[in-house]
Order: structure tokens, then C-alpha cells, then sequence
């Protein structure tokens, strides 16, 4: 198929990459930095949004946020302007539930289809093709277009109607950022009371306490490797978008309130650029210990 896609960045650039070893033609946006890389493995371009929705009937976006989606989708030159009836956006930026409702009504108000199809696991899966993608909209919708999303995952699950992918996403991201935070105070506790956080990550790792977390972030904080798989500021992101949700559907969240907070603290020290993995720093500082293996 054709598909344009839109968002190449840490995780849109291998997950492009992936649709086209799996065979499919693209269209890139010619004004993204890493559209030449795109167009040298046989990429095509377009100028705007309008331009690449008036030459597919299929886009994917991965953008950071709802207000990027909301503008390639509905803004000047936007996919609305150039999308014909019958065409879907697989949206895989993860954004608040409520912007994918508001978007998705707007495009269908011009016969576009929409799905929300947040994804997990950080570019170390994106360039596998092993993601995880949680999707919500129409299930006609989800299974005319379960073969592509499949052709950069290792699962796609459809999750309700639309808005409910970036409900799972939250959840998710809720769980992952506890379990790191979790995994960080028993490191550092380890690191002061002179026990060897490396032989306590193997001795821990086959029980209930080890995790996919655990294993992708422990090596990670001993190594002192905080290069960016998922950014603090994107996580923060999330975590916005969470908290926000949870306010509006009256649920309270005490643990996710606190580990905003956290990622607030290490932020303000200027890591918000790194791993989120760098929240062990946080347990650090305050400890006044550095873990290592």
C-alpha cells in the first residue's frame, strides 16, 4: 500500500523504516530532517499535510502531542484540507483521549476515518518492529488496517472506540513510570547499604519482582546510560495527559501525582532531556549515593 506518514523521529523514523522493508510505499513530509534518509530508501515527499493526505488513502502520524496532531490534522494546509472521503488517519502519538474524540469528529465530518493507536516499548522496539500498539475507533476500521500496524509490531490490540488507544496509553505509561520508580529506590537502597545493586537485580529479577522495566532500566542506571530510548519530557507529557484524564473522570491518583513530581524535581536539574530511566537521580540526590554495578 501507500501510506503517508508524518513524525519521523526517535520512534517514527524506525517505525517508517519498518513499512518499508515490509514492502509499502511512502510519502514523507519534505520539511521533517530526516525525510532525505526516507526518500534515499525510495520515500516519496510532500509539501504539506494537505498535499501528502491528497496522494494515499492511509496516514500515520506520530507526533509529541495534541496540539501537533490537532494541526497536521485540522490546521491550514492540514490532512482535512487534502483527504478524501474514505480515507484513514492512524494516529500513533499519544495524546489525551479526549483531543483524539474531537479530531476524529472533525475528519468525519469529511468521511475520514480515524484511529488512536498509541504505541509502547521505546526505540529499541520501534527499530525491532516489536512495539506494542493499543488501538481504538471503528473495528471495521481496526481490521482493514490491522496488517499495517502489524508490519512494526509485535501486537496490536483493539482496545473499544475511539480514544480508548490513548486511555490504554496512560495506563500504561502509569505503570511503566512507577515500576522505574520502584526499581530506583530499591537500587539506591542496595547502593548505600553496601550491597551490589547488579547482584540484586539478578537475584530479584526471576521473581514477582522482576518486569520488562526492570529489565530494560536497571542495566541502564548502573551503567549510567541515561541516552534517550523515551525521554523525561515526553514521559512528563504523558503524565500530564494523565493527570488531567483522572481529573476529569474523578479518579485520584496519588502515585502518579507523586512520580510527576519526582520527574518534576529531576527536570529542574536538567535531565529532563535524558532516559526516563534517569529518575533513578532523583532517589540519588536525595540519598546521597550515585548506584553502580
Amino acid at each position: 500500500m501507500k501510506i503517508g506518514f508524518i513524525g519521523l523521529g526517535i520512534m517514527g523514523k524506525p517505525m517508517a523504516k519498518n513499512l518499508l522493508k515490509a514492502g509499502h510505499e511512502l510519502i514523507v513530509l519534505n520539511k521533517n530532517k530526516s525525510a532525505g534518509e526516507l526518500k534515499a530508501l525510495g520515500a516519496e515527499s510532500a509539501e504539506t499535510p494537505a498535499e501528502l493526505a491528497s496522494k494515499t488513502k492511509t496516514i500515520i502520524t506520530m507526533l509529541p502531542n495534541s496540539p501537533e496532531v490537532k494541526e497536521v490534522a485540522l490546521g491550514k494546509n492540514g490532512l482535512i484540507e487534502g483527504a478524501t472521503k474514505g480515507s484513514v488517519l492512524i494516529d500513533m502519538s499519544s495524546i489525551a483521549p479526549l483531543a483524539s474524540r474531537e479530531i476524529a469528529e472533525a475528519l468525519s465530518k469529511n468521511g475520514v476515518e480515524m484511529l488512536d493507536a498509541p504505541v509502547s516499548g521505546g526505540e529499541p522496539k520501534a527499530i525491532e518492529g516489536t512495539i506494542a500498539v493499543m488501538v481504538g475507533g471503528k473495528k471495521e476500521v481496526f481490521d482493514a488496517n490491522y496488517d499495517i500496524m502489524m508490519a512494526m509490531a509485535s501486537s496490536v490490540v483493539y482496545v473499544g472506540e475511539i480514544g480508548a488507544g490513548n486511555m490504554a496509553k496512560l495506563c500504561n505509561q502509569i505503570v511503566v513510570a512507577l515500576n522505574i520508580a520502584a526499581v530506583s529506590e530499591a537500587m539506591v537502597l542496595a547502593q548505600k547499604a553496601g550491597v551490589s545493586p547488579d547482584l540484586v537485580y539478578k537475584a530479584i529479577r526471576g521473581g514477582l519482582a522482576g518486569s520488562t522495566v526492570m529489565d530494560a532500566k536497571a542495566p541502564m542506571m548502573m551503567d549510567r546510560n541515561f541516552a534517550p530510548g523515551f525521554r523525561i519530557e515526553l514521559h512528563m507529557k504523558d503524565m500530564s495527559n494523565v493527570l488531567e484524564t483522572s481529573r476529569k473522570v474523578g479518579v485520584p491518583l496519588p502515585l502518579a501525582s507523586q512520580v510527576m513530581e519526582i520527574m518534576q524535581a529531576i527536570k529542574q536539574d536538567g535531565c529532563d532531556v535524558e532516559d526516563h530511566s534517569s529518575i533513578v537521580k532523583f532517589y540519588e540526590k536525595i540519598a546521597n549515593t550515585e548506584v553502580s554495578r
